[in-house]
């Protein structure tokens, strides 16, 4: 039995068509997952063989049109993976304090230009709102080039204050941890672990959790199965360049 969730209902029904031959075998939840050990019990288990996150954003999410997360579209910055609630991209870019706006820019993208960046964005919402992805994209790229980036870069310039936004819109890092644990007290003896993340502040919280719950003692709880994390190669990222990101880590319960 496969059970799953995603806090992205268009995602949820898309699985739903695409496993609909395993029948009851597969469980889908609309919901997020802090509540992994709910949906367990509310499909009758106490304990599972495996847990695998799959973190971050998705490609339905970039590809699917309206969902705000590209910065070369004209949607509307909206950013948000369960739309049913919560503020958009657009409500903290065009509400926020600049300095708290530079804070969050620096703090979830590692931006080191976010000062610049947040002033432009102060100076251009002071004149009209800030409402379309490519529209930020903009102005978020002239302010790092003043700011001193030059040259070509790896990636879009908007790239990290795109990734702050989304991550603080959908409070990716809240609850992490704790649903890490949650996931291994689900875990019978032997069952696995594993985790892929995209960015170095989700993989810094995984490599942490995992490597507290498996120190030396009575006390530890897993045993690493990746002692470093495992990137993709260059093959996979040839036929997958979204995958170039991605960090997985694995780690096997240990017994009671």
């Amino acid at each position: 039995m496969l059970i799953g969730c995603d806090r992205d209902g268009d995602a949820v029904n898309l699985c739903r068509g695409r496993f609909a031959s395993f029948g009851p075998a597969a469980r889908l939840h609309h919901a997020h997952f802090r509540e992994i050990k709910r949906i367990a019990a509310a499909e009758g288990h106490e304990a599972v063989d495996g847990v695998l996150f799959d973190l971050g954003i998705s490609s339905i999410q970039l590809d699917t049109p309206g969902r705000g997360f590209r910065f070369d579209s004209p949607d509307l910055l909206d950013m948000r993976m369960d739309r049913r609630s919560g503020p958009t991209a657009a409500d903290l870019v065009n509400d926020l304090p600049e300095g708290e706006l530079a804070d969050l820019i620096y703090r979830y993208g590692e931006e080191r230009h976010s000062r610049a960046i947040a002033r432009a964005l102060g100076r251009a919402r002071a004149r009209k709102a800030i409402e379309r992805c490519d529209e930020i994209a903009a102005i978020v790229a002239a302010a790092a080039r003043s700011g001193g980036r030059r040259g070509r870069a790896r990636i879009h310039p908007a790239t990290r204050t795109f990734q702050a936004l989304r991550i603080a819109v959908n409070c990716e890092l809240d609850g992490l941890e704790a649903a890490l644990r949650d996931a291994v007290d689900l875990l019978r003896p032997g069952g696995r672990l594993v985790v892929i993340a995209f960015h170095s502040l989700e993989d810094r919280i995984v490599k942490n959790v995992m490597r507290g719950l498996s120190g030396k003692g009575e006390a530890a709880r897993l045993r690493l199965l990746t002692k470093k994390v495992v990137r993709p190669s260059e093959a996979e990222v040839a036929r997958n360049p979204r995958s170039r990101s991605a960090r997985l880590r694995a780690a096997e319960k240990l017994g009671d």
